[in-house]
């Protein structure tokens, strides 16, 4: 619940959050997935990283900063793409919403793709096992595969994620930032504890049942929730167009906020990589470290994520009470002296215990961001392209987060440690950045929820 100063009183709409929701929870699915295996089967067969594990598998050999560069460069079209759909969905009207057509397209593509993933590791023959010299045309089907379903999870992530500020006044979107986040949170609780175990079963189990899971997440997506009607963002078609000339437009933003808006990307960045870093690596860590198999080595991890999604709701009224800023700032803080503990320790429960504060404090950081990105606009019908500067930021992390961490873990001879030296540097960059931004808490409503400029 938001007062504001005119007198109109919001609350927030729960359970249509939570079906908005949807959308994201079947693409983190897919992410938790794919950011747990992927990577092993790039290394597995490279002598360096088998030498680590109980029972090697069946992989394309990579060593750790190629297998960063094929997990980043991936992203590279997205980060182009990103903004443009952003910016497209802005000024598309169909009689079933802005962005839904873009959900309902690519989709299913992404989908279809992503259970194909496992297709090209498993056609690898035993004497081929890591020498990709001898399986180039095995690993471009690898790569083709990879390319299509991150292309389309690009397409059609940035209108996902633009339906809850569509549909949320200012002041309750830290609120519902973090309800989108909780789906999020629960699809990776999902995928690391139902989905991840099965990869010891079968690989093709939790791509399957992932693409299974997206697709019907996003059919109730369509089916619960009417964009058109339930939009709290004014506008008809012909003002919608000034959109193709959003680059011009941003630059008419105010000094103040433009210059916020610099810094919050370069934060955001920053985390991401750091992130991007511990969410790539972890399962190698497990897996080379802790002596794990892969699927159980994906499971750790979901301490974190549980954790997450059991404070992504406070986070939010965190945000929304006090301030979205230094909710931001003291969650970086928190997160990286878990990180620097870790360093130092080997015991599974106590990498479990400090996962779970990481896990809560990350939610102080993810849940707060994305509004504040959203409310340094000056116009509210650009709250798509706004989006899709957000995804800019942490896309051009996804490209180069991985490599730059796996180049440290090279340089350390494999040593998945030095995951946990790094990324808390990248945490502390972007906790300096932080301290220059000045805008982006909640704007004022009128009585409709509509935002005052």
């Amino acid at each position: 619940m938001s007062k504001e100063e005119s007198g109109t009183t919001l609350k927030l709409n729960w359970g249509f959050t939570f079906l908005i929701g949807l959308g994201f929870f079947g693409i983190e699915i897919l992410w938790r997935v794919y950011n747990s295996f992927v990577p092993i089967y790039l290394q597995s067969g490279s002598t360096v990283f088998d030498a680590y594990q109980a029972s090697p598998m069946m992989g394309f050999g990579l060593d750790t900063v190629t297998t960063g560069i094929v997990m980043g460069l991936d992203n590279l079209a997205a980060l182009f793409l990103l903004p443009i759909i952003g910016a497209l969905s802005d000024r598309t009207f169909t009689k079933i919403g802005r962005r839904m057509p873009f959900i309902l397209f690519f989709a299913p593509i992404a989908a279809i793709s992503f259970a194909l993933i496992p297709l090209a590791p498993s056609m690898i023959p035993i004497e081929a096992n890591g020498n990709i010299a001898e399986m180039r045309g095995l690993f471009a089907l690898f790569m083709i595969v990879l390319a299509i379903m991150l292309l389309a999870m690009s397409a059609f992530r940035t209108p996902v994620v633009s339906l809850m500020p569509d549909l949320t006044p200012s002041p309750l979107r830290s609120k519902a930032n973090g309800v989108i986040n909780f789906m999020g949170g629960l699809a990776g609780v999902v995928g690391t504890l139902a989905l991840s175990p099965l990869f010891d079963i079968s690989p093709w189990i939790p791509f399957i049942a992932g693409a299974v899971l997206l697709i019907v997440a996003v059919i109730a997506l369509f089916v619960l929730v009417k964009e058109k009607e339930a939009s709290v963002v004014l506008g008809d078609g012909n003002e919608e167009r000034e959109v193709l000339h959003v680059l011009k437009k941003l630059k008419d933003v105010p000094v103040a906020n433009r210059r916020t808006l610099t810094f919050l990307m370069t934060s955001i960045f920053f985390w991401f990589v750091a992130f991007n870093g511990i969410d790539t690596w972890f399962t190698s860590f497990g897996v080379t470290v802790l002596g794990l198999t892969p699927g159980k080595a994906g499971m750790i991890f979901s301490v974190a994520l549980i954790s997450f999604i059991i404070f992504a709701i406070p986070a939010g009224f965190i945000g929304t009470r006090y301030s979205r800023k230094w909710a931001i700032i003291i969650g970086l803080g928190i997160f990286t002296s878990t990180l620097v503990i870790i360093n130092n320790i080997t015991s599974i429960l106590v990498i479990e215990i400090l996962l779970a504060i990481g896990g809560a404090s990350w939610a102080l950081v993810n849940i707060n961001s994305l509004p504040m990105i959203i409310d340094t606009s000056t116009d509210e019908r650009m709250l798509g392209t706004y989006t899709g500067l957000y995804y800019i930021a942490s896309q051009l992390a996804a490209i180069l987060g991985p490599a730059v961490i796996g180049w440290f873990v090279q340089r350390a001879d494999g040593d998945f440690r030095k995951l946990f030296t790094i990324v808390p540097i990248f945490f502390g960059l972007a906790i300096v950045s932080m301290l220059f931004v000045t805008q982006g808490e909640a704007k004022e409503v009128d009585a409709h929820g509509r935002a005052i400029e």
